[in-house]
């Protein structure tokens, strides 16, 4: 389908008598931004963009410097297919790129940090195809981490209530243009998950930013709250962002070889490898919240062990089985990352990680194919398996010595996601928390 153009933008407003276009751009920390304008101003927008203040947004910029400019994509716009608070009007929704005064793409702008590695990759000649599957939970409210079932994997009513939330929540992707693939009940109670289909990952990016937030918009309309939070309740499974990804040059799919062992080529043994040696690198990108380290721990289905695997799903990476036909569904599906992540990050990195490996020719290790969380800490030893990060701190210690973030975030915004995380380790390391009370304060 051909993508929508500036005039094609104009038209539909003019056709569907949109009365409000919301321009959305994300922070640094992955939190959707926007600010609305009227039609009257949209074919001006469309040219020359719209200035905003920065110096309020999380890593765009200091108050002397503060002035930006964000420039709608015609080929993101969407009408929103609900009506916000108070709202009688209908609206829509472009995602826009955002520039310095003088024209020069922002290079605080998560989207473009993104965009800069996808023109990387397009250079050797690949278009770079995610598809990721976000897990999320329903509570009562944002207050307490009470369920709304008691519901495990694939149930059906009467143990999933939330069938209808997650109905709803697809028609309004659906009437976005995002297409998924499947929905169902997760493992914990009231934990669900709705799977999209591929797609190259800058569309790919705008579409979890507006996958979140339909489900918090859907659940807040049924009177229940969404999160995608990694961890909300001890004891149980966390969400997690599982993302398949491969590489095409034209349609052809660069991962597959039909003689290839595990019917992976060696430019996706290589990917494979990269995405691997540099793990422990990318992991504050992609779990970047204290929390985030609470999901990656042994004996809860999420990934700690660094290695790769063909049907063990404790493996950080996981290659599918190839079936006869299906040359184009040839992937791998990387298991750390969590839904709270910043997609056009954490896309940027795994693909960074992935070209490097296919640069300097990466050989992929062979399969970990027992139970990893089963062995011996000396029998993974000797398997040469590492860890990721046990926390935030030492995700943060690695990813500052870490070259091939620095050179794929750029200076500019490394340096404020650097100072971020480690202001938020030292905000959560004062905190006194109730396990702390209930262990200590009886005995000492």
């Amino acid at each position: 389908m051909a993508k929508l153009t500036k005039s094609d933008v104009l038209k539909l407003v003019k056709e569907h008598k949109i009365q409000f276009i919301r321009l959305w751009f994300t922070d640094v920390l992955g939190f959707l931004k926007g600010f609305a304008i009227t039609p009257d101003e949209l074919e001006g927008a469309l040219e020359e963009g719209m200035g905003f203040d920065g110096s309020s947004i999380e890593g765009f910029a200091r108050i002397e410097e503060s002035d930006m400019i964000a420039r709608p994509d015609p080929s993101t716009f969407q009408i929103i297919p609900w009506k916000e608070e108070g709202e009688e009007h209908r609206v829509a929704r472009m995602f826009c790129d955002v520039y310095e005064p003088g024209g020069k793409p922002f290079e605080g702008d998560p989207r473009f940090v993104l965009k800069r590695m996808l023109a990387k990759a397009k250079a050797l000649g690949y278009t770079y195809y995610v598809g990721p599957e976000l897990e999320y939970f329903y509570f009562k409210d944002a207050q307490s981490a009470a369920p709304l079932d008691n519901g495990g994997y694939f149930d059906m009513a009467p143990l999933d209530v939330a069938q209808d939330l997650r109905r709803d929540t697809i028609l309004a992707m659906q009437r976005m243009g995002i297409n998924v693939e499947y929905s169902h009940h997760e493992v914990a109670a009231s934990q669900h998950e709705i799977d999209l289909r591929y797609d190259d990952a800058l569309t790919m990016a705008d579409r979890v930013m507006t996958y979140r937030l339909i489900v918090k918009e859907v659940a807040r309309q049924h009177g229940v709250y969404a999160t995608f939070m990694p961890k909300p309740i001890f004891g149980i499974n966390g969400s997690g962002m599982h993302v398949h990804q491969s590489l095409f040059k034209g349609d052809k799919n660069s991962f597959f070889d039909k003689n290839g062992q595990y019917h992976l080529s060696d430019v996706g043994r290589a990917y494979t490898a990269g995405l691997l040696k540099h793990a422990p690198e990318l992991t504050s990108i992609t779990s970047q919240w204290v929390n985030s380290y609470k999901r990656l721990v042994p004996g809860y289905e999420a990934p700690v062990y660094i290695c790769w695997a063909q049907m063990n799903r404790s493996a950080l990476i996981r290659v599918p089985m190839y079936k006869p036909g299906k040359e184009k569904a040839t992937r791998i599906e990387y298991r750390s990352p969590d839904p709270s992540c910043n997609p056009y990050l954490a896309f940027a990195v795994m693909l960074a990680a992935g070209l490097e490996g296919m640069e300097k020719k990466y050989k992929l290790a062979a399969p970990a194919n027992d139970n990893i969380y089963h062995m011996a800490e000396s029998e993974r030893e000797a398997a040469g398996i590492k860890s990721l990060p046990e926390d935030l701190l030492e995700a943060i210690h690695i990813t500052e010595k870490s070259k091939l973030i620095r050179d794929c975030l750029g200076e500019k915004l490394f340096g404020f996601f650097i100072r971020n995380k480690k202001m938020e380790w030292d905000e959560y390391k004062a905190q006194v928390t109730q396990y702390e009370i209930n262990k200590y304060l009886p005995i000492l």
